[in-house]
């Protein structure tokens, strides 16, 4: 393989790295659900994003066409963010509490009547 395809590889290898740890750590460190959902998810699709780029660029200088990569990278790209989707219409029936300020006139006014 050619160097500079490997360093091209590794490089993406440690994008995909420092993405997958910034999520990694918005999960342990933000403080409700909400805020916790949204980083792992657009983390990690950028991270595993990464490395099965680098794989197909590996697969193609060994002469493979890199479909499983292609196939896997679609798969997370869809599935990604549908579930964080799912996950937060079901914290919002559950009515699960959110620690983010609202900014004024965001919700409209109540009335009682």
């Amino acid at each position: 393989m050619h160097p500079v395809v490997e360093w091209l590889a590794a490089a993406l290898i440690v994008i995909a790295a420092f993405f997958m740890l910034v999520g990694a750590i918005g999960l342990l460190r933000l403080p409700d659900f909400y805020m916790r959902l949204h980083a792992p998810t657009k983390a990690s699709t950028l991270g595993v994003g990464g490395v099965l780029i680098a794989s197909m660029l590996v697969a193609a200088t060994q002469g493979r066409a890199g479909v499983a990569e292609l196939l896997i990278t679609l798969f997370v790209f869809v599935t990604a963010p549908v579930s964080a989707n799912l996950m937060a219409q079901a914290a919002l029936h559950l009515q699960l509490p959110s620690r983010a300020p609202v900014p004024p006139g965001a919700v409209p006014e109540r009335r009682e009547g």
